[in-house]
């Protein structure tokens, strides 16, 4: 890495460094020299340690639905270490410890203040390719704009955050393993802890064991739920997902029978909790069937790989039962993170688990083929030190 800083001021320059840029959908990443800016106000400029691949990561290259953003640079699962800050950012020094953030806590807006919710208005999902305060990218290659992905972007040696979306954490934390904090493991966690707030002896059933499933799995598990069906078409994930508190396992390709007819004789009438954790939206009317009367709650966390509109029979809801959805879990990023960070380091929260591979950067594309495979949980890509 070269740096341009100013040595008299000891501002922070440009600086160039190694990322892996995606040129288009679906084609391979080319582990590129960029030059990356200096923070902006109220913005961090990263050492990035290590960084997961999120299922979402690999559904956002494959889709042609916005193949204008490239070139572009994904990754949001993301650790580090702060290298520099930008005007008025007092939260951070240099040498921090951090986690990024997909989607940010102003703590201003109208959400973030609520009480009812972690979307914020301000730094909320970045849809763009852009960085929030000013509509804008800071990576280049020869001058030319390279687009950032959930204004996070760490498939990068270097990346520039937002102060809103990343999270000081402890230094006794290990960053290979606490990056799937920053999406996955969170995000499971908290759909079965604050969205769907699992009760004692209830009953559960998870529709796709990734992370995401497993870590709502093991949310469950801790809430005393008294039955934890997994659903999976592949039948070596059962040994992984009963070390996470799945009892029972389901795969659609061995029934001839609807596996919510399957649910509902297993369960008495139907889950007292359904979680869709697959990015399928047919899958979503079958999480609702396998849901009981009443008070079944179906909760979505997975994103749409094809059709993004949910179509279900609107006796589904008539009979009482509830769909919502999920983004992080519900955590508010800033303030709720840092506490599944000491649970992991108290040992009360499994994460080492998930992890099924770990890669050194210049092997990226090869962690792209084991996610798109299925053969893979989360794969920690480790940067160069």
């Amino acid at each position: 890495m070269s740096l341009t800083d100013s040595v008299q001021n000891k501002e922070p320059g440009v600086i160039t460094c190694k990322a892996a840029v995606a040129w288009g959908p679906g084609e391979a990443m080319v582990i590129e020299e960029v030059e990356l800016s200096p923070p902006q106000p109220m913005e961090i400029r990263v050492k990035v340690v290590s960084t997961s691949l999120c299922r979402s990561d690999v559904t956002a290259w494959l889709s042609q639905a916005q193949a204008s953003i490239y070139p572009r640079i994904f990754g949001h699962e993301a650790s580090g270490i702060v290298e520099s800050v930008g005007q008025g950012v007092t939260e951070f020094v240099e040498g921090d410890h951090v986690l990024t953030l997909f989607t940010g806590e102003c703590m201003r807006c109208r959400h973030c203040t609520s009480g009812k919710s972690n979307i914020c208005q301000v730094l909320g999902l970045e849809r763009k390719g852009v960085m929030h305060s000013d509509q804008k990218m800071r990576f280049s290659i020869k001058g030319k704009p390279v687009y950032h992905y959930c204004a996070v972007s760490s498939f990068s040696e270097y990346t520039v955050v937002h102060s809103g979306c990343a999270v000081k954490v402890s230094s006794n934390a290990p960053l290979d393993k606490i990056c799937l904090l920053s999406c996955g493991a969170a995000a499971g966690l908290g759909a079965a802890w604050k969205v769907a707030n699992i009760s004692e002896g209830s009953k559960v059933v998870i529709f796709g064991l990734g992370t995401v499933g497993l870590s709502v799995a093991q949310g469950a598990k801790m809430r005393g739920a008294s039955q934890i069906i997994g659903v999976d078409t592949m039948q070596e994930k059962y040994e992984k997902a009963k070390a996470f508190g799945v009892t029972e396992f389901l795969n659609p390709n061995d029934t001839d029978e609807p596996i919510p007819q399957v649910i509902k004789r297993l369960t008495d009438g139907g889950a007292d909790y359904s979680f869709e954790c697959i990015g399928d939206t047919g899958m979503i009317t079958t999480a609702l069937q396998s849901c009981c009367d009443g008070w079944g709650l179906t909760v979505t966390l997975g994103v749409p790989k094809l059709k993004p509109e949910i179509t279900a029979h609107y006796g589904l809801l008539l009979t009482g039962r509830t769909l919502t959805g999920s983004l992080f879990g519900g955590w508010k990023p800033k303030s709720e993170i840092p506490s599944l960070v000491d649970m992991y380091l108290r040992k009360e929260i499994e994460i080492d688990d998930l992890i099924t591979h770990n890669l050194p950067f210049e092997e990226i594309n090869k962690a792209f083929d084991l996610m798109k495979s299925g053969t893979c949980l989360r794969c920690v890509i480790h940067m160069p030190k």
